[in-house]
């Protein structure tokens, strides 16, 4: 979710668990045949936020790559806000068909090529995918001209619900569709036909709602109707767990948790640091609620990733451990906030740790089977039967954290079992216990293996 600059400036199925056991992938999503893993990329906002262009996003994902995380995985880069034009709170500027349109002095065109399609090209030369950002409703000035709808005898005055304002968290002036009305779902179409005519891989739709269930299944709908496989990301303004069935049936991954950037901590105009330890702190019970709405094809997005630049993080290396940790533990998208270009090698590292990564790619979202005091605990069980136990401390002391076995679901065993720690890549034996001192803020991330 992306915040008013003013702000800015100014501060499957769902799991049983019988005995505490975890349990195993749940069913979420629409089959589309994309988002079967959690998606792992780079968005702009973190660090970019209201100063994106073509150049940069491109510069960035050289970055990536030469970083070697595209080798692993990480292969999406999303544009967020402020890629198209906005004149005033009257909305932004639509084509004749009531879409916005490309800011050319951010995104220059190439001849008759759009300058978001020129970047598109450029990321899939390098194997990237790229995304882009929208929010619901239409542009009043799309209103107001009563442009048509690409492909229908209706206009966008006959679809407009004009009581209902839609949020647009910079440029403002978007109000609601009326889904009842005929031209409305192929509105929706000839936007989405449109990102695909760009070669876009990926539509974040923020500002979302309860009230925004129609629009979350028409650009759903309008994706299929594509013929292009997108990954569709909901993003939240305000909604809870009452719409979940229709994110699990529709989308590939939601987020619904505060923005993980630290607005009030940064200084002098720059977006450094990038969170807080508190920022990160509040999506332990994030991750508890909506772990049963997690599964291949849909997953709960906690939102970016602040690891990469060193001390402007704005968390320590252990707290970068736990967030990543968490994330993983909570099949989360792992979308990177950071400046790729100014790399900090300690957390290249361990955004290299394929031993971590792989329990964020098994696509299972972890249960909260301790919370005491200072102390949690998430686990899960992958897929060759192995549980994955992550041992937190949210305190600030170092603290002694402990669960047996059978809470974790594993099967009685004489001979003990083996617990691989995921970070130092040390290994151990215990009988049923499993225990370690966690430092302050910290995580000690298990593979746990019956001998």
């Amino acid at each position: 979710m992306t915040k008013s600059i003013h702000a800015l400036m100014t501060a499957t199925m769902v799991v049983l668990l019988v005995s505490g056991a975890v349990g195993v992938p749940n069913a979420a999503a629409e089959d589309s045949g994309i988002g079967r893993t959690p998606v792992l990329g780079w968005s702009s906002w973190s660090f970019l936020r209201a100063q994106p262009t073509a150049s940069k996003m491109e510069a960035q994902a050289r970055a990536l790559q030469q970083s070697g995380l595209q080798e692993i995985g990480y292969k999406y880069i999303n544009l967020d806000d402020f890629w198209y034009q906005c004149p005033g709170s009257q909305g932004p500027n639509v084509d004749q068909y009531g879409r916005w349109v490309t800011d050319q002095s951010r995104f220059p065109p190439e001849g008759d090529t759009n300058g978001i399609k020129v970047v598109a090209d450029y990321l899939h030369t390098l194997g990237m995918k790229f995304g882009i950002y929208v929010t619901p409703g239409i542009s009043r000035q799309a209103v107001s001209k009563n442009t048509p709808i690409k492909g229908t005898p209706y206009t966008a005055a006959q679809i407009a619900e004009t009581s209902i304002k839609e949020s647009n968290y910079n440029c403002h002036g978007m109000v609601g569709i009326d889904y009842n009305k005929p031209g409305a779902q192929e509105y929706i179409n000839s936007w989405v036909d449109m990102l695909a005519g760009w070669g876009i891989d990926y539509i974040k739709i923020d500002g979302m709602q309860n009230s925004n269930v129609a629009d979350i299944k028409a650009w759903s709908n309008a994706i299929r109707q594509s013929g292009r496989p997108m990954v569709l990301d909901v993003t939240q303004g305000s909604y809870t767990k009452a719409i979940a069935p229709v994110l699990m049936k529709y989308a590939n991954q939601w987020e619904f948790a505060p923005d993980v950037e630290c607005y009030r901590c940064e200084k002098h105009g720059s977006s450094y640091p990038l969170t807080s330890w508190a920022d990160v702190a509040k999506r332990f019970d994030y991750v508890a609620e909506w772990q049963p709405y997690a599964g291949p094809g849909g997953f709960n997005d906690y939102d970016s990733i602040e690891v990469g630049n060193g001390p402007n993080n704005g968390i320590t290396p252990i707290e970068r451990q736990t967030q990543l940790s968490l994330w993983s533990l909570g099949a989360a998208p792992l979308i990177l906030g950071v400046d790729l270009t100014h790399l900090d090698p300690q957390d290249v590292k361990y955004l290299k740790n394929t031993l971590v990564l792989a329990v964020d790619q098994d696509a299972i979202a972890a249960k909260r089977v301790l919370n005491s005091g200072h102390q949690q605990v998430f686990a899960k069980t992958g897929p060759n039967g192995d549980a994955i136990v992550g041992l937190f401390n949210t305190g600030d002391k170092a603290e002694k954290v402990s669960i047996d076995t059978s809470t974790l679901g594993l099967p009685k065993n004489e001979r003990g079992y083996s617990l691989d720690n995921l970070w130092t890549g040390s290994t151990k034996k215990t009988g049923g216990r499993i225990s370690a001192t966690i430092p302050s803020h910290g995580v000690v991330l298990y593979r746990v293996k019956a001998l």
